[in-house]
């Protein structure tokens, strides 16, 4: 291989050549600093109130993103939010907490024309029995128990959506407490036991002398649950209550002793305090729902409803039957009658949040569980039909 080479000695740069190296040198380390000084006076930390203001628009963004996704959710889809309009409701698995889950939609556009006006609260109603019943049976593939835990619930548009002719009813299902609350699921409706039953050692807000929601048992309530029995386990075909209240008589008394660690029915007669339990309606087991629960409770004297009691049954120390009020005040309340629970709060209907961008999510009837009418007799034989 051949190399060429230079047939004369290296020589040093001249000075030209030296200036100009050196003049290209400074103008870009010139241009270097002019850069760095413009960006270090150009740049100017963001307030704290824009700061804030920027990740406001930004969580609201992902808010509606996250409400559009919600409300457009499929059959099958569970619903959750913690916010009393429902602004922030999203989209989880079933098997977590959960306030509704879709099971369709039905289009009210053929009755409800772009002129119609936006129905009123009876006309939701009806809408909603109409429209969403079907779907229910549909999707459970099996009735709907009217007295159980699961209610028809809505989520409907609001009065701009309507007017811009949003006609879709999102029909879904949900657990209503009898004060009105909404009560958090975690399981599909598909698979729920539709007996509307509460865990062992729940108790129940006292709201005007009837049932309210959950509450702390240390709180004065109207009953604490004691147990949860199985109809089906004694009956193969539906009982009358007669027969209900046969069996469920000495079941009862043998797991609230159970329960209170030795606690008889006597014992809790000594401290004013009745043993009853649920029933169940031919409808209702025809629907599936065999529990009921076991439950101990007082009245007040004039039998006119139930009266506060306050502490656990477990610990019988601290158990204290509130003030069943003067026999002669016609409401029974007394100096220290009937105290309204702290959770017994919303309506009957099924309790209401924000629907898509401002829609209300509005519940069936009141689920009628049967318990505001439950008022044990003396004895403690007397349960609710619900």
């Amino acid at each position: 291989m051949m190399v060429l080479m230079s047939d004369q000695p290296d020589r040093p740069p001249n000075d030209s050549a030296l200036r100009t190296r050196v003049l290209m040198g400074g103008a870009f380390l010139g241009a270097l600093v002019a850069m760095t000084l413009s960006w270090v006076f150009s740049w100017v930390p963001e307030s704290p109130q824009l700061v804030a203001q920027r990740q406001a628009e930004e969580k609201a963004e992902q808010v509606a993103k996250a409400r559009e996704e919600a409300f457009r959710s499929p059959p099958g889809s569970c619903l959750n939010w913690t916010a009393p309009d429902a602004s922030d409701v999203h989209k989880v698995s079933c098997d977590e907490e959960h306030l509704f889950e879709v099971v369709g939609v039905a289009d009210l556009t053929s009755e409800h024309g772009p002129k119609a006006p936006l129905p009123d609260e009876r006309t939701w109603r009806e809408l909603t029995e109409e429209h969403c019943g079907p779907l229910v049976e549909d999707y459970l593939d099996g009735p709907l128990d009217p007295e159980g835990k699961l209610t028809i619930g809505v989520l409907r548009p609001d009065e701009k959506q309507w007017s811009g002719g949003d006609r879709a009813l999102h029909c879904g299902l949900q657990w209503v407490g009898p004060g009105g609350g909404l009560q958090v699921l975690t399981e599909s409706a598909k698979d729920i036991d539709q007996s509307n039953v509460w865990e062992p050692g729940t108790c129940l807000a006292l709201v005007d002398k009837s049932v309210g929601d959950p509450i702390s048992c240390d709180s004065q309530h109207s009953y604490e649950i004691v147990a949860t029995v199985d109809l089906a386990d004694e009956f193969d075909s539906y009982p009358s209550e007669d027969d209900q209240k046969e069996w469920l008589e000495p079941t009862c008394a043998e797991l609230v002793e159970s329960y209170t660690g030795g606690k008889n029915v006597e014992a809790l007669a000594e401290d004013g305090l009745i043993l009853s339990w649920d029933t169940r309606s031919e409808e209702s087991w025809e629907a599936g729902s065999t529990l009921v629960n076991c439950k101990v409770g007082t009245t007040l004297e004039d039998r006119s409803g139930l009266a506060p009691v306050q502490g656990s049954v477990k610990d019988s120390k601290d158990t204290e039957k509130g003030d069943k009020g003067d026999k002669g005040d016609k409401d029974g309340k007394g100096e220290k009658g009937t105290e309204s629970g702290e959770d017994g709060q919303g309506s009957g209907d099924g309790g209401s949040g924000n629907g898509e961008n401002g829609g209300t999510a509005e519940g069936g009837d009141d689920p009628g569980d049967g318990e505001p009418t439950d008022q044990p007799e003396p004895s403690g034989n007397q349960g609710n039909g619900g």
